[in-house]
């Protein structure tokens, strides 16, 4: 992922519209460490495989929107002095989404799955990915774990529920605009650890709208 020089200019116009759109709850961690989630993203060199864990797909679809619209919010990723929380869907969350999207149980591989998010236009990306950014905050494990009920307010203006669930083991997953379909959880807590940029891995792709 790329990210050149006109991106420090994309940050200074979001981050006035992030403020106001900071959750008021869970609390927000104390962190000061300013790596970006788009270093942790870019940290993997592997390109499209077959590990349905990592984030390939995603990296993808950040750089694609970046690339077509210089001054999408999603550049804000980029500078990590700005406090956000993003839930970041894994490849197989993507590659389950397209095939829910062509109506097929066969699951598409990792390049075919882009390909198809792509062909959904820029502008529908990228406002998936901003639903899946909640600016404003540091929202950590601990945190989120207290949050049961919670509505956060994504970049994209839209909301996401928090849903704590079990007695013993603590679960979470996130109510989206989608009623038809397996709210995603988190399955992977606190990347990038420390930092004014956190995020959590789940395991379907939030979805701002009801789909067939």
């Amino acid at each position: 992922m790329r990210f050149n020089r006109a991106t420090a200019a994309i940050v200074a116009s979001t981050v006035a519209s992030f403020a106001v759109a900071a959750p008021a709850s869970p609390a927000a961690a104390h962190t000061t460490g300013t790596r970006s989630l788009a270093a942790v993203l870019t940290a993997d060199k592997s390109g499209f495989d077959r590990n349905g864990r990592d984030f390939d797909i995603l990296t993808a679809a950040v750089q694609a929107v970046l690339k077509a619209k210089p001054n999408s919010a999603v550049g804000v990723l980029a500078d990590g002095k700005v406090a956000l929380t993003a839930f970041i869907p894994n490849d197989l969350a993507f590659r389950k989404l397209v095939a829910d999207i062509q109506h097929t149980r066969r699951l598409p591989g990792e390049k075919k799955a882009f390909t198809a998010v792509a062909g959904l236009g820029i502008d529908t990306v990228e406002s998936v990915l901003l639903y899946h950014v909640v600016p404003g905050a540091t929202i950590n494990r601990k945190a989120a774990l207290k949050a049961d009920g919670a509505r956060l307010t994504t970049a994209a203006g839209s909301a996401i529920k928090v849903d704590v669930y079990g007695h013993y083991w603590k679960r979470i997953k996130l109510i989206d605009a989608d009623r038809s379909d397996r709210d995603p959880r988190v399955i992977k807590f606190d990347v990038n650890k420390g930092n004014r940029q956190i995020a959590h891995g789940i395991d379907r792709v939030l979805r701002p709208i009801d789909l067939p």
